[in-house]
């Protein structure tokens, strides 16, 4: 019989002080430390903030798939 896998979806936002890309890469680094098998991310959301006129963080709200042992 065929193994079945199954993916598990979580959301997790992540910051820096770079870019949306740096954001996205320090997240996944991140969660990697305490979730195995991470297989896929999609940018949910993005957004800045912004101190004195200027851009002083960029966020990100990821979700990401896992598959479950």
């Amino acid at each position: 019989m065929a193994e079945t896998s199954i993916a598990k979806v979580i959301e997790i936002s992540a910051e820096s002080p770079n870019s949306f890309e740096d954001a996205i890469v320090r997240g996944i680094q991140k969660a990697s430390q305490t979730i195995q098998n991470i297989k896929s991310a999609w940018v949910k959301e993005q957004e800045v903030k912004v101190e004195n006129g200027q851009v002083s963080q960029y966020r990100v709200m990821l979700k990401v798939t896992f598959i479950v042992n």
